[in-house]
């Protein structure tokens, strides 16, 4: 079992890769133990694993597309005290690896959040609408999920074995990393935001993420997970938006004329008020079931947390 395991997803990164992993070696020189880094590569077209190769790293491939489908397979195979995960364009500064994981190893902080947004985010990133996404993104998740991670989409994160042994990958792509804050959110696990520095990808160098499309996945993550984590709440909402709707249409087209002349004249109207209603009363009573099957399922996660606890401190014997 490594002490640390420094886990760099990649796709098309020859231009900054071996940059990344010798400053990660620097870096881990800090960090008492066993260090080994992980490249995973995702269908690289340029010479990205070569170069992994030659700085020393372990390279491994992760043939279905997607960052998600990567962090996946990492988690699934790597096994450590502590884990590292960032990006291989060389925007994270790798001298914060020993605090993060001093985090994990010594408080036992189960996933440290690198904090761009609250220092050099802004100024450095130059694509405006990724400055407004992950305003709004950390926005939403802080609000519908009460906590207070400080940046939402962050690729540079610490982990514990515990996380990211129960950790449940279902995102595929660039969405991950708010799935990971929300879960951490809804299971009350220890999270930490820890400041670091942010720089824009040198130059020659190109983003993967689509501003409008990735941004939408992420978008309707949060929504589907909000549903998912708070059913009752949510299909409360619906209930309501159903009552409302059959009340804008019942009142004036049917109650009023029916006071006034004490006759029904909408009849369509007033059959498809009386099923939104009854939508409504189903929606509220589903939210009430589900929210007990999502109780049960935290209960679940709880003894599985536990297996998992034995399974490191067998590993570690």
């Amino acid at each position: 079992m490594d002490t640390l395991a420094i886990l760099i997803p990649c796709y098309n990164e020859a231009q900054t890769i071996g940059k990344v992993i010798d400053d990660c070696q620097v870096a881990a020189k800090s960090v008492p133990g066993k260090t080994v880094i992980y490249v995973y590569d995702n269908n690289s077209t340029d010479d990205t694993k070569k170069i992994a190769l030659d700085h020393g790293a372990v390279v491994r491939s992760e043939y279905q597309q997607g960052k998600g489908n990567v962090i996946r397979g990492m988690f699934r195979e790597v096994n450590a005290q502590s884990y590292i995960m960032l990006d291989g364009d060389d925007t994270y500064p790798t001298e914060d690896i020993p605090g993060m994981v001093d985090l994990v190893i010594n408080q036992k902080v189960d996933m440290v959040v690198g904090d761009r947004l609250s220092s050099t985010y802004f100024e450095e990133n130059k694509r405006p609408f990724h400055n407004v996404g992950n305003r709004i993104v950390r926005w939403s998740i802080n609000h519908f999920f009460n906590n207070e991670i400080r940046d939402i989409m962050t690729g540079y994160r610490a982990f514990s074995f515990n996380f990211v042994k129960t950790f449940p990958v279902l995102s595929t792509g660039f969405e991950i990393e708010t799935e990971m804050s929300i879960t951490a959110a809804v299971n009350h696990m220890h999270v930490k935001n820890y400041l670091i520095t942010y720089r824009d990808r040198p130059e020659g160098s190109d983003s993967k993420l689509n501003t409008v499309s990735d941004g939408m996945k992420v978008l309707k993550t949060i929504a589907s997970m909000f549903r998912n984590y708070h059913p009752q709440l949510f299909y409360s909402i619906v209930a309501a938006l159903f009552v409302f709707v059959a009340a804008a249409f019942f009142i004036p087209s049917v109650w009023l004329p029916y006071l006034a002349t004490g006759e029904v004249f909408n009849f369509p109207t007033l059959i498809v008020c009386g099923f939104l209603v009854l939508a409504a009363i189903i929606s509220l009573y589903s939210g009430f079931i589900l929210h007990s099957l999502v109780k049960q399922e935290k209960r679940n996660f709880e003894f599985h947390l536990q297996e998992v606890q034995f399974e490191y401190e067998r590993l570690n014997n």
